[in-house]
């Protein structure tokens, strides 16, 4: 367990802030947003998350959901080092699905969803 290296009443990042940041930005990378379309998902500037990301600013209990919104995924995973993650493997058919979900929740053509679901439903016949 990750202790809270932090005086009373102050509010100041701890570790535990450092490294959610450090997960926030792993999975942004990772879904292949850059730190504006994601501060842009979130309404935040990319200042801002970048704040967050280095652990300079603590995120708030709203923007921990939002973050997990819309990075797709639990928020008790933006709480996971890199060795609970690895000791905790994630389904790889969930990460391939988050995966396609962020590429259609980022598509605003209505033209260009027609052709995704199109070819989805292609390769689903099978």
């Amino acid at each position: 367990m990750l202790e809270e290296t932090r005086i009373a009443g102050s509010r100041s990042p701890t570790r535990i802030d450092q490294m959610v940041g450090e997960k926030i930005r792993e999975l942004r990378t990772a879904q292949n947003f850059t730190l504006s379309e994601l501060g842009q998902e979130l309404g935040i500037s990319h200042q801002q998350l970048q704040k967050y990301e280095t652990g300079t600013n603590r995120l708030s209990a709203g923007m921990l959901a939002a973050v997990a919104r819309v990075l797709r995924v639990p928020i008790s995973e933006l709480f996971l080092d890199s060795e609970s993650a690895a000791k905790d493997k994630r389904d790889p058919v969930n990460e391939a699905r988050a995966r396609c979900h962020t590429l259609i929740d980022r598509t605003n053509s209505v033209a260009k969803l027609e052709s995704m679901a199109k070819v989805l439903r292609a390769l689903s016949s099978d």
